[in-house]
């Protein structure tokens, strides 16, 4: 690219330019945003393989990092997810690292995030396969960090979440849209209400369906009083926030309850769904595949959000030379990413044996993913006092 060249007549020539031209030639940090979702998704299906199929695999325990595993096949399959996590994660760490302080495009570093994919490429699969030359000791101590960076995906989730559902709220209601819109608001509220109330009452149905499941009556009744409180600080005179954002979040608060109630370990009559499907049919297949596409969307989703984490707004215009998303906080949240769908696969607990097409089961994701509501509803009410 020649010195002169403006940056428009540069994406003038990306857009004219074929798909494989565009993925040869760089300098496409739209595009290249697609290419490490697909990144992440590779890692997270060979992660899912090293759990399910390597262990059937007799000749991988003659290998030195596998030598100590004192389970014999569930350790070597959870020993296997940390190992293709450890992998994925080193990979975007570096990336990080290399690209964290990309403001403006056509500078090195910005050339470097939107191309150069087939050393990319040799460098991730190299990162991949060097923790399988690691000790278990290692893998272990590994683990063991992966649950808290785990942790911080949760979180940076959850505030992309609830800026979004801010935003959208705010949106709907400044000058220009509240008149206009005013009826579909209400609507949509309504809607998001019934659904709550529907998806409680469906869960006290399927899950609790004697008085002594408690826990489970316990979580349900709580997450009840969680909406009651969202919409009563939601229309506190001091906050004025209308129904729409405390009924998005009830949405989010009830999907968390039913997650947690869903990784319970099967065993007894208050965590059969009415109608029992057998243990390995279809149906876990698709929710399986459809588990891993989430974490790869909810992963990308919260990768180019980096303006809501921002502790201070800035006021300088968007100019056309500045990057159009954040690579360094892109790169971090897939880092995390990568820790994260490790946990999803073991159970949190490397010592955990999971069940083929199972993803997230254990008495440990149950109470991760109840913490994680009741955290939600924490963040909203600081968030919507603040706002």
């Amino acid at each position: 690219m020649e010195k002169g060249e403006s940056n428009q007549e540069r994406w003038c020539g990306l857009k004219d330019s074929s798909w494989c031209q565009q993925f040869k030639n760089i300098s496409n940090p739209l595009m290249a945003r697609y290419v490490y979702g697909f990144i992440f998704l590779a890692a997270n299906l060979l992660a899912w393989s090293a759990r399910d199929e390597l262990s059937s695999i007799s000749t991988l325990t003659k290998l030195k990092g596998l030598k100590v595993c004192k389970v014999e096949k569930e350790c070597l399959g959870a020993n296997g997810v940390l190992r293709v996590s450890m992998g994925c994660f080193l990979f975007f760490m570096m990336m990080f690292w290399s690209t964290t302080r990309a403001s403006e495009l056509n500078e090195a570093r910005d050339k470097w995030h939107s191309g150069w994919w087939s050393i990319k490429i040799v460098l991730w699969i190299l990162l991949t396969i060097f923790p399988f030359l690691l000790p278990s000791a290692l893998i272990e101590l590994y683990g063991q960090v992966a649950q808290f960076g785990a942790g911080v995906f949760l979180l940076i989730q959850l505030i992309s979440i609830i800026s979004f559902i801010n935003w959208l709220n705010e949106y709907f209601a400044s000058e220009t849209y509240a008149e206009r819109f005013k009826v579909h608001v209400m609507i949509f509220a309504a809607t998001s209400y019934f659904i709550c109330l529907v998806g409680i009452i469906l869960m006290y149905i399927w899950y609790a369906p004697i008085p002594s499941c408690l826990l489970n009556i316990f979580f349900i009744t709580w997450s009840l009083v969680l909406l009651q409180l969202m919409t009563s600080v939601s229309l506190h005179p001091k906050v004025n926030g209308g129904l729409l954002s405390p009924g998005l979040m009830g949405l989010y608060v009830v999907f968390l309850c039913w997650c947690a109630i869903r990784s319970e370990p099967e065993g007894d009559q208050c965590i059969r769904k009415a109608g029992t499907v057998p243990e390995t049919d279809w149906l876990n297949i698709i929710s399986f595949v459809i588990g891993i596409l989430a974490i790869v969307f909810a992963t990308f989703s919260t990768g180019i959000d980096s303006k809501s984490f921002q502790l201070k707004k800035s006021e300088k215009a968007t100019e056309e030379n500045d990057v159009p998303y954040g690579y360094g906080f892109f790169h971090f949240v897939f880092a995390v990413g990568a820790m994260y769908f490790a946990m999803l696969l073991v159970g949190w607990n490397s010592h955990h044996s999971m069940k083929k097409w199972s993803l997230d089961v254990g008495w440990t994701s149950a109470w991760v993913r109840i913490v994680n509501e009741w955290l939600a509803v924490c963040v909203y009410c600081k968030f919507i006092f603040l706002s």
